[in-house]
């Protein structure tokens, strides 16, 4: 008699016979600001902080490659900061050569 009440999800994915939906998970967004495969990060930003801030290994944090931003800080702390050439060193490669984020992408100019 009724029309059964359908939610407004069941309309976009398949329901199957035990009235559950099967809605395949949306794993990238819709749109995308920057080409697909460049990162969203910056080398400009990432070189200044690692000649600014290459003590505490920001640069590399900023860069998502927390890895190489812990050990960069424990050399530092080690060595009673000289350590921290090597932060200064890596800020000036960044600008010059570029890099890649923590996924793999190269960093956008």
């Amino acid at each position: 008699m009724f029309a059964p009440i359908v939610a407004p999800a069941a309309r976009r994915c398949r329901q199957d016979r035990r009235r559950s939906l099967g809605c395949r998970l949306m794993t990238t967004p819709p749109y995308s600001q920057y080409p697909q495969g460049v990162s969203d990060k910056s080398k400009v930003v990432a070189g200044v902080l690692g000649i600014v801030l290459g003590f505490f290994g920001a640069g590399r944090f900023y860069m998502g490659d927390t890895k190489t931003g812990v050990l960069q800080l424990v050399v530092s702390v080690v060595t009673c900061g000289f350590g921290s050439i090597w932060g200064l060193i890596d800020g000036i490669l960044i600008l010059v050569n570029g890099g890649v984020d923590g996924q793999g992408r190269p960093l956008r100019d």
